[in-house]
């Protein structure tokens, strides 16, 4: 991964930074055709921004993807109501401009961000966070859970932890998450979670440092932000946020684009990071600011005979491609569980399967995505296995097995590293 030229900025863009000259804040906002939730996002940042940082230069960009919607229209025009009703006693002195801009390059949500990490620094901002324009249950204490650990509390990096059914983000539980904790160290619990807080020294760093042609400009995004504040030693922190509501994905569904994107981009930084990682050994918690409490949740619905019948198919057709990368003992704990009553693809075997798959990319045993692609109905075999040992259990009880995956994935850490090292 190496620098690149910076986005182009329009005249309407550039000349409203020379008039704001430099903010405290920035509060940055990927969308497309994002009309249904993106007045709400909106209405929660500025509230946010008065309520928790009234004193504050602050900035809202809205960075577009051409939406052919009301999308942008809505970010211009939205207001909060009576700030008095939100400040009760405080009257802000500071005012959030809006800055409302189409991106340019891969169309994706880290050209989205790059975009913003742009004028982050053109605007020199202290601090900055980014929000996914879907929200449905974002409040304004979530601008203050953000910013605040960067603002007053010396951290770099913040990423949200939230309150998720146990069958929303199942690319983060069974490989992004137990992934990055075993590699780096740090129980980083949603690294892909889309709303972080961070300082602007950071946000140019993430432009400097970005693969802007490659993956990094759509889903990989996110695991760039957290690997890279991980693998460079930031300071890091999470924040409750309590619910994310949003518009959550069948684990069924074609996530294929999706899972190339985020395990590419994990898997390269490896590569580029592998000094910071092959010297890690277990891992320890990060602080947690916010109040963790219950949430009701909605269910995130999952067809558990779709995804068996993927993965057993698969298990019949893919072998030839899976020997390019897998060993013969990996091969045989995919047949064993496609004939099994009940797929049930145990943890060893998968964090195996993972270890071997990041080795085979390292050594292009495939072109990487055929490889990552090979991947997808083996992950929704490990998801089968999850639901079918989870659905009866509480929140608690899936959230506990989870820990042993991502337990399972240490304890396999020096089969990685050796995997690693046979590759030339």
């Amino acid at each position: 991964m190496t620098a690149h030229a910076l986005p182009p900025l329009s005249r309407e863009v550039a000349d409203a930074i020379r008039r704001i000259g430099r903010v405290d804040l920035l509060v940055g906002i990927p969308s497309f055709n994002n009309e249904r939730t993106i007045g709400h996002v909106v209405r929660a940042v500025v509230a946010g921004l008065a309520r928790h940082f009234p004193d504050a230069k602050a900035v809202l960009v809205n960075s577009d993807g051409g939406s052919t919607d009301r999308t942008r229209e809505l970010v211009e025009r939205t207001e909060v109501g009576s700030l008095a009703e939100i400040l009760v006693d405080a009257v802000p002195t500071g005012a959030t401009t809006r800055i409302v801009t189409p991106y340019h390059g891969i169309p994706g949500k880290g050209s989205a961000f790059r975009t913003i990490f742009r004028i982050a620094a053109e605007l020199e901002a202290e601090a900055c966070c980014v929000l996914d324009s879907d929200l449905r249950s974002i409040t304004p204490e979530w601008i203050e859970l953000l910013l605040e650990p960067v603002v007053s509390h010396g951290f770099d990096f913040v990423a949200p932890l939230y309150a998720r059914h146990r069958y929303d983000g199942t690319i983060t539980n069974t490989i992004v998450y137990p992934l990055t904790r075993a590699l780096y160290g740090k129980r980083i619990r949603q690294p892909i979670g889309g709303d972080f807080g961070f300082t602007g020294d950071l946000a140019a760093r993430f432009l400097e440092f970005g693969d802007w042609d490659g993956p990094v400009a759509q889903y990989g995004i996110d695991i760039f932000m957290t690997t890279t504040a991980l693998a460079e030693g930031r300071k890091v922190a999470q924040s409750f946020l309590g619910a994310k509501i949003h518009d959550p994905k069948d684990p069924g569904s074609d996530l294929s684009p999706m899972m190339v994107q985020v395990v590419s981009t994990l898997f390269t930084l490896m590569e580029r990071h592998e000094p910071a990682w092959m010297r890690v050994a277990g891992s320890e918690k990060v602080p947690v600011f916010g109040f963790p409490y219950t949430v009701g949740l909605e269910p995130v619905p999952v067809k558990l005979d779709r995804l068996l019948a993927q993965y057993r198919q698969a298990a019949h057709d893919l072998p030839p491609i899976w020997e390019s990368f897998l060993s013969p003992g990996s091969l045989a704990a995919i047949r064993e569980a496609a004939h099994a009553p009940a797929v049930s693809l145990g943890d060893e075997a998968w964090v195996r399967i993972i270890a071997e798959a990041a080795a085979g990319f390292r050594r292009r045993a495939l072109p990487p995505a055929t490889l990552i692609k090979s991947l997808v109905p083996l992950y929704l075999g490990k998801v089968a296995t999850f639901v079918a040992e989870t659905e009866a259990g509480t929140a608690e009880e899936a959230e506990a097995r989870l820990e042993e995956l991502a337990l399972a994935y240490e304890r396999g850490k020096d089969g990685l590293e050796a995997l690693w090292g046979k590759v030339p």
